[in-house]
C-alpha cells in the first residue's frame, strides 16, 4: 500500500516537473519548421491531413485557446496532484478523469488511444454552448457532465497526456463538416507516424485520409494556433 502511494506521488512530481499538457510556442520543434518568424509553415507530413499550415498570432480562435491554456495547466496540476494522492483528492471531477486515465495506462498503442476515446465519448453528454461557444477545462467538462465537440477533444488531449502520450504527438484539429455545413472540433494523436481523429460523433477512430467528408480548418498545438493553408504551397515558394 505504502509502494503504490509513493509511486503515485513520484508519478505527481513528474507531471508537475514537466508532463503538463500545453507548454510554450517556443517548443515547436525546429525540425518541423520550413521558414522563420509569422509566416511560419509546417512540412506537409508533420500535421493531420497532410496539408500545409502556418501559425498564426490573432484572431478569436488564437484568444480563445490562450485563454484556455492557463485554466489547462492549472487542471493539469490539480490532476497530478489528485493521481499521486487520491484519498486526499477533495475533486470528484478529477477522480472521474483519472479513472479513464487508469483504464488507458492498461493498455497501449491503438488500444490505449481507443479507450480514452470510447470512455470520454460516454462520460460526457453532449450539449450545444450556443452563441457564447465557451472552451471548457477538463476538469470543468467532467464536473457539469456535458460540453460541447472542443470540450470532448480537450479532455482527451487532458487524459491521453496523463497516460503517457507524449505532447508532440497531440493535436485538436478544427475542420468544416462538409456533410452538414457546420464546424467541428476533434482530438487528434499520432501513433506511428499515422494521425487518428478521436471524434466525440463515433466510437471508432479513423486515420485523417479516411475522414473524407472533414475539411481541415485549424490545427491547435501547445501555444501555437496554426492555420491551414487554402491550397497546398510549394517548397520553393515557402522560401
Amino acid at each position: 500500500m505504502e509502494t503504490a502511494a509513493r509511486s503515485r506521488a513520484w508519478r505527481a512530481i513528474l507531471v508537475l516537473c514537466g508532463l503538463i499538457l500545453f507548454g510554450s510556442a517556443a517548443e515547436l520543434r525546429a525540425g518541423t519548421l520550413l521558414s522563420p518568424g509569422a509566416g511560419l509553415l509546417v512540412r506537409k507530413s508533420a500535421e493531420p491531413f497532410g496539408v500545409f499550415a502556418f501559425a498564426i498570432s490573432s484572431g478569436s480562435l488564437q484568444h480563445k485557446w490562450s485563454e484556455l491554456k492557463q485554466k489547462l495547466d492549472d487542471d493539469m496540476v490539480q490532476l497530478a496532484l489528485c493521481d499521486g494522492d487520491r484519498d486526499n483528492c477533495a475533486s470528484p471531477a478529477a477522480l472521474k478523469l483519472l479513472a479513464i486515465v487508469d483504464q488507458a495506462r492498461s493498455r497501449d498503442g491503438r488500444a490505449r488511444l481507443g479507450e480514452t476515446n470510447r470512455a470520454i465519448n460516454l462520460a460526457i453528454r453532449a450539449a450545444n454552448d450556443g452563441i457564447d461557444d465557451v472552451w471548457s477545462s477538463p476538469l470543468a467538462t467532467f464536473a457539469r457532465g456535458a460540453g460541447d465537440c472542443e470540450d470532448y477533444a480537450i479532455a482527451k488531449l487532458a487524459a491521453l497526456r496523463l497516460a503517457g502520450v507524449a505532447s508532440n504527438d497531440l493535436r485538436i484539429v478544427v475542420v468544416r463538416d462538409v456533410r452538414v455545413g457546420e464546424e467541428h472540433a476533434v482530438a487528434a494523436a499520432k501513433l506511428d507516424g499515422h494521425w487518428l481523429m478521436l471524434d466525440n460523433r463515433r466510437m471508432a477512430m479513423v486515420e485523417d485520409d479516411e475522414a473524407r467528408t472533414y475539411q481541415p480548418l485549424f490545427v491547435l498545438y501547445q501555444s501555437a494556433v496554426l492555420k491551414y493553408a487554402d491550397e497546398p504551397v510549394r517548397l520553393s515558394e515557402a522560401r
